[in-house]
């Protein structure tokens, strides 16, 4: 999972090349990110910010000649937070669906990645044998997509517990206190070393994005419904970056896999 006033100045100016979004002057831009989700943002030992979407938010900045601030915001109030103007995009890992596209208003999908279930290396746990699920503790992230999948699909046989971010999840993992976890199967990676000898966990499913309803169409920036101009030039920038190869070389140093749609 991945926010003062609108600080973002906008004038009309001259029209770029055919088929271009309308040249517009940017000071600043305010990016809401619920911070730690590692690999997509999180903090590195010197306190710098870090990650996927962060060092794509600053590219998809620089291509539009502004200054990105972030500013940090917990996920349940994300969106909240862009509604009241504290920042003027969500950049965050939020997955496009129709429940959030009723508030927001989304730019083109820049990434997808799959969610998976995770457990204990020394757990024998079958995810498709629902009765043996009966009465376990799952972790998973509050107002996430994760959080609706197992409320709604695993709702009546397990005991959801809900945590602010990420990091916690794994914590509580770690301490036992969680019998699975329910995440992005990058989290997983990053923080539990998944699919790989060294961890403590194993992944017990597949790679999981459906159904759509839940899962929508892939991860999006977030604006405020009137804000479509700057959701155009959001596109604008993500396609450049993609066409010149700026997106794959962000990409390849966070993933192993190609995260694209």
């Amino acid at each position: 999972m991945r926010y003062s006033s609108f600080l973002l100045t906008a004038t009309l100016g001259a029209t770029l090349v055919a088929g271009t979004a309308q040249a517009r002057d940017y000071s600043e831009i305010r990016l809401g990110v619920d911070l730690p989700y590692e690999p997509f943002m999180y903090r590195e030992a010197d306190g710098e910010l870090t990650g996927f979407e962060i060092e794509l938010g600053e590219a998809v900045c620089d291509y539009l000649e502004a200054t990105c601030t972030w500013v940090e915001q917990d996920w349940d109030g994300i969106i909240p937070g862009l509604l009241a103007r504290n920042y003027d995009a969500i950049m965050s890992s939020m997955s496009i669906n129709e429940e959030r596209a009723q508030q927001v208003l989304f730019s083109e999908a820049y990434y997808t990645t799959p969610s998976v279930w995770v457990t204990a290396l020394d757990r024998e746990i079958d995810i498709d044998d629902r009765a043996s699920l009966e009465g376990l503790v799952v972790g998973v992230q509050r107002a996430t997509l994760q959080d609706n999948y197992v409320t709604e699909l695993y709702g009546d046989v397990v005991e959801v517990r809900r945590y602010t971010g990420g990091s916690e999840v794994v914590t509580d993992m770690r301490a036992g206190r969680l019998d699975l976890a329910f995440m992005d199967y990058p989290v997983a990676e990053s923080n539990m070393a998944i699919d790989t000898d060294e961890s403590e966990f194993k992944r017990i499913s597949d790679f999981i994005k459906e159904p759509s309803h839940i899962f929508g169409e892939g991860v999006g920036v977030a604006f405020r419904k009137r804000d479509q101009a700057l959701a155009d030039d959001f596109n604008e920038a993500l396609a450049a970056l993609k066409e010149d190869g700026t997106y794959d070389e962000i990409m390849n140093r966070y993933f192993s896999y190609d995260i694209k749609l």
